[in-house]
């Protein structure tokens, strides 16, 4: 009778790992960052893909991370910023670069240096 207590103990004791590890697998890893696309369209960027196109496919992929209530990948805003200040809409450049100095501080000395190449807007009275 011994010998049967152990046994079942030893089979329970492995059912019970065994249930333990397929717990631990059922749950997926959750992500710092979101990228919904952005490694796809930056190698679209150097194939030559439309600015446009790229501007709002990133538009529409930061529209998806947020109602996922994520954050965009690092150099997303920056990647966003350099796009829109390719087809000269400055002011949209500058939200972009001052969004991804704000996410990302260590990004700063880069996003000043994109910031001063922008055209300024004309003050008053010039």
């Amino acid at each position: 009778m011994n010998h049967n207590n152990i046994a079942v103990r030893g089979t329970l004791a492995t059912l019970v790992a065994a249930c333990t590890l397929l717990a631990g697998c059922a749950t997926p890893p959750t992500t710092l960052y979101q990228w919904e696309g952005y490694q796809q369209q930056v190698y679209k960027y150097f194939q030559g893909q439309s600015t446009e196109e790229q501007i709002g496919t990133l538009e529409a992929a930061f529209q998806k991370i947020r109602a996922k209530g994520s954050m965009p990948p690092p150099g997303f805003h920056a990647h966003l910023g350099m796009l829109y200040a390719s087809i000269g809409d400055e002011a949209q450049a500058v939200q972009q670069f001052q969004t991804e100095k704000a996410l990302f501080p260590e990004s700063q000395a880069y996003m000043d240096f994109l910031l001063k190449k922008q055209p300024q807007p004309a003050k008053q009275g010039e």
